[in-house]
């Protein structure tokens, strides 16, 4: 049985620097205290004890003193595991390969992003014309000695003489934006903060952009509690200086967020408020004396904004479409009688549009796998793009004044191809290939099908070795999502192959609340639905114990984010299911996730909200901090945070470890790990990536591995 220390004991754990000894997985472990307090929140006539709401203060000296115990129980804890040295050395062996992303073209200046294979962070190089000789631009590798400061966005002006570029300390969606002069390769003096979500969109000429930032407070602080306007920056300027071109804090939860036209003609803000639906307002920059416009203000519906001809604006939406179709909207007929439908919906999912050489590239997913359509400007269907195979297509990149395309394909074992498309040949030629140091041709891909607990046919992908036997005797590892019309669709992750290599099974099911099947498919797993997604991925569970796949005592369960909630709420509504589970950076307390800050709150489209008595009555039922049990014996757990996740708040995490460390009824650990230097996952660096996963794989493996089994670690 798992034992608690006490209050004075955890607390001057927490002060010494001494080493804390390493406990074997078969040994007790001394958890640090947690105490409980007498919280309690009335929610619509219901008392609800919130015990570790003291963990929420994640800046006082009590919260981090916890922290700094829980990390000194798990971290000698998973450097002692027996396969977790061999598994880290295997991870760096099969990271190790150099790989390029999509190339992008602005002017004759081609860019592209490149890792030589263990390099923390990837370098932006460019080159003049395709066949030029690549120069980095940018390595972010030299602003920081441990590789935690990334590059988060880069947009380059129109006429390639600046780029802006986002950068990223320790994680935080906080990022500062700079500017870089493309030939010198020296940075000018811009600095701009206060923003996380935003991009930048250039004027033609180069002089300025437009970004979105967060208000200040009184006090002179950023206030990411509040919705942002767009702001206009002048190169060369202060951002003191940064007009104020629209704000709409009248309306609390719209963020405008901006585009400029290729011509130059209008500003379009896209206002968003959730996940499911966004309106489009516009401006003339042509005409001092212009107003803003609602040209589309429905909320019925996504409109993404393709490109423009004139007065045609190009938007992909899911309005009379749950499917995705493309629409041009004349900006002096903008009421929905005068749209012109230029490519219908079909039975795929329309998940992205380029508007590439007059052509429009349509991105479909056809049962989560990708296809590539392509049809005229008056949206007649001239050709289809024949992909290597079950997979998907990553960042299709060119402009309407270019002949050519480029996309990236990938699956589960294809680590990328990047393909070029000759408009005028209409011919594709493949111009870089990834070689993985693993080999790949001993695993396969299925696609199947299986049935929720309403009747619901869901489908799901399964990885594993060509020879598997269905005795159940497989460790199995089962990743969601779920939400957010997120898809989770074929790609290449080298953590997964050492996976395979251990002759585990990879399963990961499209689970209703993603955007593999459409905006109803989307919509089926949010709110009162959300229930939905939790059956599906249990019932995913089901399928692969009773097809022999694996059985309970050797399956694991993964999800992040949106997934980390999946994973909690479903290994406490069925503990006896699962053998380990690995909760990553997950929302946990759906009854106060919207209260750090207006992002968050942002997630109600998605989860509903818990001052809605509809919407509480259902968050309760699932939230995974408020469904954990005492008495109760579940799965063996590892919880993975950074405190440096300004996205999800990291106390999700310490108020799920405290609940379940104090309810815990058997041997099964539950082990909270707290990254320093880490966000919620977007620009950790390689080495720490190999670090989290040398400690999940062999978590896993420890918890899964039968006595009968034997590592394969020495495969390559």
């Amino acid at each position: 049985m798992v034992t608690i220390m006490t209050v004075s004991a955890a607390l001057t754990a927490c002060t010494t620097t001494e080493q804390a000894p390493s406990e074997h997985a078969d040994e007790e472990l001394n958890y640090p205290v947690s105490p409980r307090s007498d919280q309690v929140t009335d929610y619509h006539g219901n008392s609800v004890q919130d015990p570790y709401r003291w963990l929420e203060d994640l800046n006082s000296q009590t919260t981090q003193q916890w922290v700094t115990a829980q990390n000194r129980v798990t971290l000698p804890y998973l450097a002692d595991l027996e396969q977790r040295d061999a598994l880290k050395t295997r991870l760096t062996q099969v990271w190790n390969y150099e790989r390029s992303s999509t190339p992008f073209r602005h002017g004759r200046f081609y860019f592209h992003f490149q890792n030589n294979g263990l390099q923390d962070q990837s370098v932006l190089y460019v080159r003049e014309g395709l066949n030029g000789a690549p120069r980095p631009l940018l390595d972010p590798n030299q602003l920081s000695d441990d590789g935690t400061v990334s590059l988060t966005r880069v947009m380059v002006s129109p006429n390639a003489q600046y780029l802006a570029y986002a950068i990223s300390d320790g994680g935080s969606d906080w990022v500062e934006f700079r500017v870089r002069d493309i030939q010198s390769g020296e940075d000018l003096a811009d600095r701009l903060t206060g923003i996380k979500f935003s991009n930048v969109s250039w004027l033609p000429d180069g002089s300025g952009f437009y970004y979105s930032r967060y208000p200040e407070t009184p006090a002179g602080e950023v206030d990411d509690s509040r919705s942002v306007a767009i702001y206009f920056h002048r190169i060369g300027s202060a951002q003191r200086n940064d007009r104020r071109i629209y704000d709409l804090s009248q309306y609390p939860s719209w963020n405008p967020y901006p585009e400029v036209t290729r011509d130059g003609r209008f500003l379009i803000a896209t206002i968003t408020d959730g996940f499911s639906s966004n309106a489009v307002h516009i401006l003339d920059l042509t005409n001092r004396d212009a107003r803003w416009r609602r040209i589309i203000d429905y909320w019925d519906g996504l409109y993404e904004f393709i490109d423009s001809d004139a007065n045609l604006l190009f938007f992909r939406t899911t309005a009379g479409a749950e499917n995705g179709r493309v629409i041009a909207v004349d900006v002096n007929r903008p009421q929905p009688q005068h749209w012109q439908e230029l490519i219908a919906e079909r039975d795929a999912t329309l998940r992205e549009v380029r508007y590439v050489g007059g052509k429009f590239f349509a991105h479909y997913l056809e049962d989560a796998h990708s296809q590539i359509e392509i049809f005229n400007a008056y949206g007649r269907h001239e050709d289809s793009i024949e992909l290597p195979g079950i997979g998907s297509v990553d960042s299709i990149t060119g402009q309407a004044s270019h002949l050519e395309t480029f996309f990236t394909y990938t699956s589960f074992t294809e680590p990328g191809v990047t393909l070029r498309y000759d408009i005028d040949q209409q011919q594709v030629e493949e111009i870089d290939r990834a070689q993985s140091p693993a080999d790949l041709s001993n695993y396969q891909t299925r696609q199947v099908w299986y049935e929720s607990d309403d009747g619901t046919a869901v489908s799901m992908f399964i990885v594993h070795r060509h020879d598997i036997e269905l005795d159940s005797a497989n460790p199995a590892l089962l990743y969601g999502y779920g939400g957010f019309n997120v898809a989770l669709t074929p790609s290449y992750n080298p953590a997964h192959t050492v996976w395979l290599e251990q002759g585990g099974v990879l399963a990961i099911p499209n689970l209703r609340g993603g955007g593999e099947y459409g905006a109803n498919w989307h919509q089926a797993g949010t709110k009162l639905n959300k229930q939905n997604v939790f059956d599906d991925f249990i019932s995913a569970a089901r399928y692969l114990i009773d097809e022999g796949y694996t059985s309970p005592q050797q399956l694991a369960i993964q999800g992040a984010s949106n997934g980390g909630l999946l994973v909690g709420a479903v290994m406490t509504q069925q503990p006896s299911l699962f053998a380990a589970a690995l909760p990553d950076v997950g929302v946990l307390d759906m009854l106060r996730y919207h209260t750090s800050s207006a992002n968050a709150k942002a997630w109600s489209s998605d989860y509903g909200l818990a001052t809605d008595a509809e919407d509480f009555a259902a968050l309760l039922a699932y939230s995974p901090v408020h469904n954990v049990e005492t008495g109760v014996c579940y799965p063996a757990t590892l919880i993975t945070t950074g405190d440096h996740d300004d996205r999800v708040a990291p106390w999700h995490s310490y108020k799920f470890a405290a609940a379940l460390q104090n309810a815990q009824s058997c041997d099964n650990p539950v082990l909270l790990r707290v990254e320093t230097r880490a966000g919620h996952g977007a620009g950790t660096p390689t080495w720490m990536r190999i670090d989290q996963v040398s400690d999940q794989w062999a978590f896993l493996l420890d918890k899964l591995q039968s006595e009968s089994q034997s590592s394969n670690l020495n495969a390559d």
